[in-house]
């Protein structure tokens, strides 16, 4: 049984904004632009678990920081 944890579902949430902020309808597009995963990062948007090493490169692409990604999130 997979278990959902709201934080996750938070950051998931968030970068899909970003994404579409930036321009992109598709998670695809996205994905295939930056030179990531089309299935890591859908799972991302999806609020699954995300390894720090990639949410690094996802905040490095938005160009933001840690600080700036969480501060409205309800960690």
């Amino acid at each position: 049984m997979k278990i959902e944890d709201s934080r996750f579902v938070q950051m998931g949430q968030k970068f899909k904004e970003l994404r579409k902020k930036a321009g992109y309808t598709s998670y695809a597009s996205f994905a295939w632009d930056h030179g990531l995963s089309r299935k890591y990062y859908w799972q991302v948007e999806k609020g699954q678990s995300v390894g720090v090493a990639y949410l690094l490169r996802l905040l490095e692409i938005h160009n933001l920081t840690l600080e700036e990604f969480a501060r409205d999130l309800k960690l």
